[in-house]
C-alpha cells in the first residue's frame, strides 16, 4: 500500500517528499559534488548510464506509489542539502526497509545526515509499523560510518562484494535497528546521549577482512 510521504523536521534540518521541480537543483548539487560523492554512488556493471535527474525522480515516485519506498529531499535551513531514500519496503512478516542517503560536502559536519536518518527511521517505526531498518556502508566511507555509530545502528556483519559502486563490486558493512531497541525513538535517544557505546562499530575481524581482497577461484 502506498504510504504518505511526510515532511519531518528537527531544528534547521528537515526531510520532505522529492518533487520534479527539484531536478535542476539536484543536478547542480550532484555535479558540484562529483569528487565527494563518486566513491559511494551505485553503478551498473558493464555499462554507463547517463544521469537524468527528472527520470530518476519519476522512478522514485513510481516506486513510492507502489508502496516500496519513501524518497526524501534533505533540506538544511530551507536549502537543498541532499537526498534520503527509504527503499525495499516490505510489510507483513518481514516488516523491513533499507536507508540510503547522500549530503553535499558543504553540509558535512552539521549533523544533517544523522538527523535525517533518525527522522526517517522514527517515522518508519512509529507510523508505518515497520520492524527493522537497515543501512549498508562501504568500509572506506568514514563519514557514513560515523552516522550509524552516532545513532547506535547495531553492527550485523560484512557482506563481500555486495553492491556495484564506482566501477566494481564493493564490500559493505551492514547495520540495523529493530523497533524494540529504540522505543523512545532514534532521534530522542541520540540527542539524549543514551546510545550504547560501541554497538555501531564494525568488528575488528571484519575490518581486517574487508581490507583484504576476496579469494576467488582461478
Amino acid at each position: 500500500m502506498p504510504a504518505l510521504i511526510p515532511t519531518l523536521q528537527h531544528g534547521d534540518i528537515s526531510i520532505r517528499p522529492i518533487r520534479l521541480r527539484d531536478a535542476r537543483q539536484l543536478e547542480r548539487e550532484l555535479l558540484d559534488n562529483r569528487s565527494w560523492l563518486r566513491p559511494w554512488e551505485a553503478t551498473s556493471p558493464g555499462r554507463s548510464v547517463p544521469f537524468d535527474a527528472r527520470a530518476g525522480i519519476r522512478s522514485l515516485q513510481q516506486n513510492a506509489r507502489a508502496g516500496l519506498g519513501l524518497p526524501f529531499i534533505i533540506d538544511y535551513d530551507g536549502e537543498l542539502a541532499g537526498q534520503l531514500n527509504v527503499s525495499s519496503v516490505t510489510y507483513g512478516s518481514l516488516g523491513s526497509a533499507t536507508i540510503g542517503y547522500w549530503v553535499s560536502e558543504r553540509f558535512a559536519g552539521k549533523n544533517v545526515t544523522p538527523t535525517a536518518v533518525a527522522l526517517a527511521t522514527d517515522y518508519c517505526f512509529t507510523q508505518l509499523g515497520l520492524h527493522r531498518m537497515e543501512i549498508c556502508i562501504r568500509p572506506e566511507n568514514g563519514p557514513s560510518l560515523r552516522v550509524v555509530e552516532k545513532l547506535g545502528f547495531r553492527y550485523e556483519g560484512l557482506r563481500r562484494r555486495y553492491i556495484h559502486i564506482d566501477r566494481d563490486w564493493r564490500d559493505h558493512f551492514t547495520f540495523a535497528l529493530v523497533a524494540e531497541e529504540v522505543r523512545e525513538g532514534v532521534l530522542s535517544r541520540w540527542l539524549g546521549g543514551r546510545v550504547p557505546a560501541g554497538v555501531g562499530v564494525a568488528s575488528e575481524a571484519d575490518r581486517i577482512a574487508a581490507a583484504q581482497p576476496l579469494r576467488t577461484e582461478p
